[in-house]
């Protein structure tokens, strides 16, 4: 979904952080994915009361969510996209597919939260969100502008990778003794605004960059 004058932001950043993002991506998609082998109730207690009543929901976005996730860091790769542009956009209108269904998945399972409000808000707002930035990235490729095509997509990017920074958070509060339902409290809104805080403040620093380099 982009051109070769559009820059690539894995070659921009950092190695570390590189591999952090391939590699952080690749293995919550695949974990992600267990309870196809695994029974529900077994890996991921927390998302089977919603089997019952929106089942097709509960899967829609369990399995298009780590899709999503796991197509990021070839659509951010430069070399597939100079190399094959056509696979590129391709692999970008799956990505954008599965966007959709998980989001609206997303959506369709809030009705049914155990939590309170202030993280099913937090859910809601990052599924809309998610729809609108990737959607805005898809028509400004098509309209042929691809440095706003770039950023909005890496702000669908920052959406989607917070299924990765929610477990880092996650985690060490699993550790201390919370549940997964009380994490929400925390990770329903800090698993993706840090990242939103992050691409906006890389872009911010790129376009001032660009700005001194032409003065």
């Amino acid at each position: 979904m982009a051109t070769r004058s559009t820059p690539s932001l894995l070659l921009q950043m950092p190695r570390a952080f590189v591999w952090f993002l391939w590699l952080g991506a690749l293995i919550v998609a695949l974990t992600s994915l267990r309870f196809l082998v695994l029974p529900l109730d077994l890996v991921m207690e927390h998302m089977a009361h919603y089997r019952p009543a929106v089942p097709m929901a509960l899967y829609g976005h369990m399995i298009f969510g780590p899709l999503a996730l796991a197509l990021v860091p070839f659509q951010l790769w430069q070399g597939l996209r100079r190399r094959n542009p056509v696979l590129h956009r391709r692999i970008g209108y799956l990505y954008a597919l599965s966007v959709l269904s998980s989001a609206l998945a997303a959506l369709a399972l809030v009705p049914h939260f155990q939590g309170s409000l202030f993280p099913a808000l937090g859910f809601i707002v990052s599924a809309i969100l998610w729809i609108m930035t990737t959607a805005r990235a898809i028509w400004l490729a098509r309209a042929g502008d691809y440095p706003g095509h770039r950023r909005w997509m890496l702000h669908s990017v920052a959406l989607c990778f917070a299924a990765v920074t929610l477990r880092l958070i996650m985690g060490p509060l699993m550790a201390m003794g919370w549940t997964v339902l009380e994490t929400y409290m925390i990770t329903a809104w800090g698993g993706w605004l840090p990242n939103m805080l992050l691409v906006e403040w890389w872009l911010r620093r790129e376009r001032r960059q660009r700005v001194a380099a032409a003065a």
